[in-house]
Parts: C-alpha cells; sequence; structure tokens
C-alpha cells in the first residue's frame, strides 16, 4: 500500500480529519492528556505520569485509533522526558514505554515525538464545513498551550494543505514528460509555483502569533529528542519493552526537516545538495516520515526526468515555468532561514538543555541551510 500511495487533495495531512477522543478504555491517557500543560506547569508531571496504568494497544482498532494513541502518548511521554529540562528523564516507565513502542512499530515509525504527531495528525477544524487553513485549524494537544506554540504548528499545518495542489502534479508532471507533452508539464509546474508562494506567504505569517523569546523557552524544550542532544549522550530507555533488552535508544527530535513536502519537491525537480552533515541528516530525517510519505519521495526520484526535459526542450516557456518553482522554492528555504536565525541561532542559551547551535533533531544548521538555499537557486536553467 505504502509503494503506491498518491497524495489526493489533502496532500500529506491525513484524507479523513484526525480522531479527537478514543474509546473509554483509554480514558486514562485522554485525562492525562488534556490535564498536561497543567501537570507540566506544577511540577509534579513525572510523578502523576509513571502512575497511569499500563494499558494495551493492542485493544486498539484501526489505523484512525493508532494515530491518536501515537499523539497521545508522544506528548506524554516528552511531557515525563522534558519535565525539568534541565535534568531530563533518562529511563521512561513501562506505562509508557510499552504502549508507545506498540503503536508506534504498527504505523512503521520510531517511538519518539515526530513531525507525523506533532503536526500531521494533531489537528481540527474549529469550523468542520471550511477548509484547513489559518483561521480555521487549532490543535488537538499541547504541551504548555498558549498563542505561541498553538500559532507555531498551526503555521506548518496550513502549509501542508497548501502544498496539497502541488503534490496532486508530481503524476500528471512526470507522465507528460514520459510522452513529451510540454504544454501539460507548463500547467503543472505553474500550479506547483503557485502552491509555493502560498507556502512562502504562510510561512512569513509566523511572527504574528509565535514570539521567538516564547517559542525558545517554552515551545522548543519539549520537542528535543535524545540522539545528538546534550543533555542524554546515551539515549533514553524504554521500561518493558523487551525488542530494545533494557538498552537505552537514541532518536532524533520532533523537526519540519520531518514533512515531506521539501524532500518532495526537491526530487521532482531534481534539486540536488552536496553531501555535508546537513544533507546526510535530511536523509535520515526520511526514516522518521509515515513510509508512504517517505515511499512518495523516493518514487519521485526513481522517474525524475522533469530538469532533464525542461533543459532539453528548448522552449522559453518551460524553462520559465520551471525557475519559477525553483524560484519559490529557494524564497521558502530562505524564509526558513531567516526563522531559524532568529527564533533559535540569535536566542541566548540557557543552558545545555536547549542550545542553540542544534537544532531540535540535534544536528548543527545554519551554514548547511545557506549553503542548501544557495544550492537551490544554482538550479535555476
Amino acid at each position: 500500500m505504502n509503494e503506491g500511495w498518491t497524495p489526493g487533495a489533502t496532500g500529506f495531512l491525513p484524507s479523513c480529519d484526525p480522531l479527537r477522543m478514543l474509546p473509554d478504555s483509554f480514558a486514562a491517557w485522554e485525562e492525562a492528556s488534556s490535564l498536561l500543560p497543567k501537570v507540566l506547569v506544577s511540577g509534579r508531571a513525572r510523578q502523576i505520569l509513571a502512575a497511569l496504568p499500563i494499558l494495551e494497544a493492542g485493544e486498539l482498532s484501526g489505523s484512525r485509533e493508532i494515530e491518536r494513541a501515537m499523539l497521545l502518548l508522544s506528548f506524554l511521554s516528552h511531557g515525563f522526558v522534558w519535565a525539568e529540562p534541565e535534568q531530563p528523564a533518562s529511563v521512561l516507565p513501562e506505562c509508557l514505554a510499552r504502549p508507545w513502542y506498540a503503536v508506534a512499530t504498527a504505523l512503521g515509525r520510531k517511538p519518539v515525538l515526530s513531525y507525523a504527531s506533532y503536526a500531521l495528525h494533531n489537528w481540527f477544524r474549529v469550523d468542520p464545513s471550511a477548509p484547513v487553513e489559518l483561521g480555521n485549524v487549532a490543535l488537538l494537544q499541547n504541551f504548555l498551550g498558549g498563542a505561541d506554540e498553538e500559532w507555531f504548528v498551526a503555521i506548518h499545518i496550513a502549509i501542508e494543505a497548501q502544498a496539497a495542489p502541488a503534490l496532486m502534479e508530481f503524476e500528471a508532471a512526470q507522465s507528460a514528460v514520459a510522452v513529451g507533452d510540454d504544454a501539460r508539464l507548463e500547467i503543472c509546474l505553474s500550479t506547483i509555483a503557485g502552491s509555493l508562494q502560498w507556502m512562502v506567504s504562510t510561512l512569513a505569517r509566523t511572527p504574528e502569533w509565535c514570539d521567538p523569546y516564547i517559542y525558545y523557552r517554552r515551545v522548543r524544550p519539549f520537542i528535543h529528542g535524545w540522539k545528538g542532544h546534550p543533555g542524554l549522550t546515551d539515549g533514553l530507555v524504554y521500561t518493558g519493552v523487551p525488542e530494545f533488552a533494557g538498552e537505552p535508544q537514541c532518536f532524533r527530535g520532533e523537526t519540519g526537516a520531518q514533512s515531506s513536502i521539501v524532500p518532495a519537491l526537491d526530487a521532482l525537480l531534481a534539486v540536488q545538495h552536496g553531501i555535508d552533515p546537513l544533507r546526510k541528516y535530511l536523509d535520515e530525517m526520511r526514516d522518521y516520515m509515515p513510509p508512504a510519505h517517505r515511499a512518495f519521495i523516493e518514487r519521485a526520484e526513481r522517474r525524475g526526468g522533469v530538469r532533464d526535459f525542461v533543459l532539453d526542450s528548448g522552449r522559453p516557456y518551460l524553462r520559465a515555468a520551471y525557475n519559477e518553482c525553483v524560484e519559490q522554492l529557494m524564497r521558502f528555504r530562505n524564509q526558513h532561514l531567516e526563522f531559524a536565525a532568529s527564533y533559535i541561532h540569535s536566542q541566548a542559551s540557557v543552558g545545555h538543555a536547549n542550545p542553540t547551535d542544534v537544532g531540535t533533531g540535534g544536528t548543527p544548521f545554519m551554514a548547511y541551510l545557506k549553503k542548501h538555499q544557495k544550492e537551490t537557486g544554482a538550479h535555476k536553467t
């Protein structure tokens, strides 16, 4: 199923709105999650979360319930680990670890908070009859809550929705290349450029409700992982998970680099990046994507052909359409670079638990973000 999956009208967002509540037998998870912002402030989060009953993930029915459980357990577990950011927990209790591993395995993902749970499956529409867009999307789950956290994630969700028209053109674009249909390819590229333009405009709205100071100190600490993080150099022990044999596990933290949009566009447009630490890191991020999304990117890479076809065609209008896609992709990367500088790099470090020189995924980023932005622009024909 993953091999042949293609994004529809919702893009990489789920085709059905995320489930908002699990059955009553999982009420303990639901109640703990609803109280998470309160217990994190109380200073008793670890004591309260460690006392949760061990629920059987095998009783979940269907992918929507499993995704909902993955979301809840991801937030609860990260809340437990990072409840005291300067003294992160190195051992996760069985009541969280065992079911978390089970649902992650069922979804083909890793037991760590990823972009899929933080953004893709973490929303509801205020007006169910209106589109998924800023002003009509709200989060199902928060850590501390507040406007800054809400808006930061809502921006990503809105961008995912705006990417859908572009993603739906992939098949048509590569089919047009296969049969030499210049006119159809131009239409596809124009649609892709239009989607990217909307995405850039939405990303630029981040500062409206998300302040860099608040983001760095109240939002960012909870989404770190336990690989490449100075506060958890040995990783995290998942109690009660025989597959890990009591050994600490190292997984990357949540990051927008786990979104499949930009890698998919790079694949279609044949935008290539030189081997460097960020390139290796971005390749690793595919392991944290939903398997179907990862397969879609890999399929686009295998088929390729768009850039070569445009170059070989000699058609000025095709080159212009392709170049506009590259230009908008470069603008998106440039906007992201500016925000990485203001929201993370320029913030005064408040301790090893929230370093400014690495992203939440645990890698140095500023120099390589600049490099990748320049490499994108260099692909104009």
